[in-house]
């Protein structure tokens, strides 16, 4: 199941999306013999503000896709939960899963109804670059537990 991780924004250099990078490749790396992989990070922008524009660009990449939207409203998932969830869709024949992270103002309505489902991180309001690198560590620790690998400790 090819896994994306889908955001509004460019980070550049920005050593948050060092740190999404490297745990999308150890998650790749180490997905591969559970069906899982690859991993990818794909970068969008509007050409103008607002979230009706972010969704105008976002909408085509989720075609085929089982679609989990980042949103603070969203459900709260413990890791080992998500990994169950991930595997899962594997299982189920899922061939393609987007997790998507909005802009500064969150998603469009058009988007949280074109997802399957919502994940938060939690009451808190998190950066964008840090979202990002989080989700990404999340997708790496699901493979780890799903691996069982000792990486995750409850």
């Amino acid at each position: 199941m090819k896994v994306t991780v889908l955001t509004v924004g460019r980070l550049g250099r920005d050593p948050a999306a060092a740190l999404a990078a490297d745990y999308v490749q150890r998650a790749t790396a180490s997905g591969r013999a559970l069906g899982l992989g690859p991993f990818d990070i794909h970068e969008v922008e509007a050409r103008k503000p607002g979230k009706a524009a972010e969704a105008e660009v976002l909408l085509p990449h989720l075609k085929d896709a089982h679609v989990i939207a980042c949103d603070e409203h969203g459900k709260a998932w413990t890791s080992r939960a998500f990994a169950g969830r991930v595997a899962a869709l594997r299982d189920g024949g899922t061939r393609r899963l987007v997790l998507i992270i909005g802009g500064a103002d969150g998603l469009d309505a058009s988007i949280l109804s074109a997802a399957n489902e919502t994940l938060a991180f939690g009451p808190q309001t998190w950066p964008h670059a840090l979202a990002r690198a989080m989700l990404a560590e999340q997708m790496y620790r699901a493979v780890t537990i799903l691996a069982g690998s000792p990486y995750h400790r409850d």
